[in-house]
């Protein structure tokens, strides 16, 4: 198991622009990303969520912009993946290079509820909802990924 918590549930077409704001884009720093994350979308998400939490969405999730800051926003807050039946493309490349796992799967996206249990293993791509007693299978990471993800973003991966 990779990533275990809370499930925070959203719908379709979530845009980076409800993610991180605009308004807060004045600076990089995670942490104040991460105090801004989600709040025109839930005010109440950043009071909220607890580290290893996941968000679980609709499709073409991180649609919009192609800010960095989003993916940046999501991990610093506390989110330890996302799980859609898809990803607008920018933003699933800004995620692995920002080290969030984002895994694509419409069956766990539609059964998934807010608040659910669910349990990730990266590896597998093997998803459970332990509030439900119910598993999905996502597409595995390759290995590469994996160790981007496991090094904290790409940077980290190329530093090491």
């Amino acid at each position: 198991m990779d990533a275990k918590g809370k499930v925070f549930k959203y719908g379709e077409n979530v845009d980076t622009d409800v993610i991180i704001p605009a308004r807060y884009l004045n600076t990089s720093d995670p942490d104040h990303l991460a105090a801004h994350c989600m709040v025109d979308l839930d005010p109440s998400f950043v009071e909220r969520v607890k580290p290893g939490d996941i968000i679980v969405a609709g499709r073409n999730f991180g649609c919009g912009s192609s800010r960095e800051h989003a993916p940046v926003a999501i991990k610093a807050a506390g989110v330890s993946c996302v799980i859609a039946p898809s990803f607008a493309r920018i933003f699933y490349r800004n995620s692995i290079n920002m080290g969030l796992p984002i895994l694509e799967c419409a069956e766990a996206a539609e059964g998934i509820e807010d608040g659910d249990e669910v349990e990730v293993d990266f590896s597998s791509g093997m998803i459970h909802n332990i509030t439900k007693d119910e598993t999905y299978k996502a597409q595995a990471f390759p290995e590469f990924i994996q160790k981007i993800i496991a090094s904290n973003g790409l940077i980290g991966y190329i530093t090491k």
